[in-house]
C-alpha cells in the first residue's frame, strides 16, 4: 500500500479496523470523551456505517494532540511497525489535513524511522537515499532530489552539531529554524521527497538532543558528586523551581529520574528549562558559591559558646 496513492473503499475500512485498537487504547490512556466506538466487524460494510466509522475517528484526531500521542507511542508496546505504518496511511489519505496532521505526520516518520534504523547508525551514514529506502514500506519509491526551498535544512542540522549545551541549543533559535520551516511548507510538507527530508531532519535533530540532554544530565550528577566530596550538602537552586537550601541528595535523585522521563521528543518545555537552570545552579555552586553547610553550622555554634563563656569568663 502507498499511502500517497488513492486507496480503496475495502482497503480503507480494512486500515480503520485495524486502527480501531491503538484509538481505543489512546481514548483510555488519555480519557478522551468520545462515543462508544463503531462496531467494525462487518466484512462488508455499507458507505453508512464506513462515514460513521471515520466520523469517530475524525472527532478523536481533533481531541488528541501530538504530544499525546508520543508519549503514548514511546511508551506502549503495541507500536510496532505495522501500526506505525497504518497510522502514516491513515493520515496521508486524509482528504483535508491541519497542521496538527502534519505534527503528527512529522513525529511518525521519524519514529518509524528509528524502529526500522540500526541502533549504531552513524550520521554520516543518514542521507536521503538511505532515509528513503528506509521509509519505502510507508511511503513507496521517493525520487530524493531536494526542492530548494530545503536546502535551508542542512544549514540548521550543522548549527545544531555546533552546540555544545543543551541551553546554547535551545537558546539559539536553532529548532524554531526547523519548525518555521515546516510550518512554512503547507502542503508542500506531504511532498513524499519533502516527507523524507523531514524525517531525516527530526532524526538527526533528535540525536542532537538526546546527546546535550545526557551531558547536561552527567555534567549535573558529576557536580553533585563533586560537592558532595567538598562536604556540600545542600545548594541553593532557586533559579531551577527548587529551594534555596536544596539538598544535594536528592538533586542525585532528581537526574535519574528525568534520564526517564526526558525520553520524549525535544522541545523547549518547562522541565527542560528546569534541567538547564539546574545545571547553571550547579556550576554556580563548584565555582564556590556553596559553602559547607555542615562547617557553616559549626561556625555558628563556636558564635554561640564564645557568647556564653564570654559572660561567664571566671568558670
Amino acid at each position: 500500500m502507498t499511502p500517497v496513492s488513492a486507496i480503496s473503499f475495502e482497503d480503507n475500512w480494512k486500515l480503520l479496523c485495524s486502527l480501531q485498537p491503538i484509538y481505543s487504547a489512546l481514548v483510555r490512556e488519555f480519557v478522551v470523551e468520545v462515543p462508544a466506538a463503531p462496531a467494525l466487524e462487518a466484512d462488508r460494510p455499507s458507505q453508512e456505517a464506513a462515514d460513521q466509522v471515520l466520523a469517530w475517528f475524525q472527532q478523536l484526531d481533533e481531541q488528541i494532540q501530538v504530544h499525546q500521542l508520543r508519549q503514548f507511542l514511546q511508551t506502549t508496546n503495541l507500536a510496532n511497525e505495522a501500526v506505525l505504518r497504518d497510522l502514516l496511511a491513515y493520515h496521508l489519505h486524509k482528504s483535508a489535513r491541519t497542521p496538527g496532521d502534519r505534527d503528527k505526520v512529522d513525529f511518525l516518520l521519524v519514529q518509524y524511522f528509528s524502529l526500522c534504523a540500526p541502533s549504531r547508525l552513524d550520521d554520516a551514514d543518514v542521507d536521503l537515499e538511505y532515509v528513503a529506502q528506509v521509509l519505502e514500506p510507508a511511503l513507496g519509491p521517493v525520487k530524493t532530489t531536494l526542492p530548494s526551498w530545503l536546502t535551508p535544512l542542512d544549514s540548521v542540522i550543522v548549527s545544531a552539531t555546533r552546540s555544545r549545551r543543551l541551553s546554547e541549543l535551545l537558546h539559539s533559535g536553532i529548532l524554531e529554524q526547523g519548525r518555521k520551516l515546516k510550518t512554512q511548507a503547507g502542503d508542500r510538507y506531504f511532498e513524499p521527497a519533502a516527507m523524507v527530508a523531514f524525517a531525516r531532519f527530526s532524526f538527526l535533530m533528535r540525536r542532537v538532543f538526546f546527546r546535550l540532554m545526557h551531558d547536561d544530565l552527567n555534567a549535573i550528577q558529576d557536580g553533585l558528586r563533586e560537592l558532595e566530596r567538598r562536604g556540600v550538602t545542600a545548594i541553593d537552586c532557586r533559579r531551577a523551581q527548587f529551594s534555596a537550601e536544596e539538598p544535594v541528595a536528592r538533586l542525585r535523585m532528581i537526574c535519574q529520574s528525568w534520564k526517564v522521563m526526558f525520553h520524549a521528543e525535544y522541545s523547549s518545555g518547562q522541565p527542560l528549562r528546569m534541567l538547564i537552570d539546574l545545571r547553571a545552579s550547579v556550576d554556580d555552586a563548584l565555582q564556590g558559591g556553596a559553602k559547607p553547610l555542615a562547617a557553616k553550622s559549626a561556625a555558628s555554634g563556636r558564635g554561640g559558646q564564645s557568647a556564653g563563656t564570654g559572660s561567664t569568663p571566671d568558670k
